[in-house]
């Protein structure tokens, strides 16, 4: 899989992160990763969140765009947003991966990784 792009202070991502009333967040858009409220820096020093948005990136090139949106926001409304079928798997993936991108192979603490909501929205 390629290198995404980082996108910091994305509109997108803003948005998101309003709605989830989140201090931080990186959305996946196409092989774009969107962030706000978090620098490009913080985002890669958590090696959790990087498997997570990689494996939204992932499904995003199995379902393609309109299929991967259609699921996301189908799921979202029939669960609610932890329980989206596709967050669930990114989760998943986020502990099973995170050596994957983790710096000389160490993982941070867990008090240093990024809290995922749990919110029902």
């Amino acid at each position: 899989m390629a290198v995404p792009r980082i996108i910091e202070n994305s509109p997108w991502a803003k948005l998101a992160r309003l709605k989830l009333k989140a201090g931080s967040v990186a959305m996946v858009l196409g092989r774009s990763i969107h962030l706000s409220g978090v620098t490009r820096e913080q985002f890669l020093s958590d090696p959790h969140w990087v498997a997570h948005e990689m494996e939204h990136i992932r499904q995003f090139e199995e379902y393609g765009r309109f299929g991967f949106l259609w699921r996301y926001l189908v799921g979202w409304a029939r669960h609610g947003y932890y329980h989206i079928p596709f967050e669930v798997a990114a989760r998943e993936a986020g502990e099973r991966d995170a050596l994957l991108y983790a710096a000389n192979g160490v993982l941070p603490p867990p008090e240093l990784r990024h809290p995922t909501p749990k919110v029902k929205l």
